[in-house]
């Protein structure tokens, strides 16, 4: 049973837990990667785009034709989409970590 005294107490923990989480989304970076490294994309814990990297050689090996644009684009995004399934696991490693810390009856 949650104790209604220590409900301002809470919250404020909460407020200050939330600022904590803004910081380490920020500064949380990952990486996704495909095509043997042929493109790299860099994204933050927010899930902002930070770089994008595609080597020189994936772009010259490009033919002009329609298949090889299309390959690059599905490269682009399985590279985009890894360093977002990244960025979702180092979130929720962090908020696990977090919740943990209020010793709110029944989470842990």
């Amino acid at each position: 049973m949650i104790n209604p005294l220590k409900l301002g107490e809470m919250l404020s923990q909460a407020n200050q837990m939330q600022e904590e989480m803004k910081k380490k989304l920020e500064q949380t970076v990952v990486e996704g990667s495909s095509g043997g490294g042929a493109v790299m994309a860099t994204m933050n814990g927010k899930k902002q785009l930070l770089k994008l990297h595609i080597d020189a050689a994936a772009v010259s090996s490009l033919s002009g034709n329609q298949a090889d644009v299309e390959m690059l684009e599905d490269l682009i995004e399985a590279a985009v989409n890894e360093a977002g399934r990244k960025a979702d696991d180092a979130i929720q490693s962090s908020v696990q970590g977090m919740l943990g810390g209020l010793n709110l009856p029944g989470l842990g």
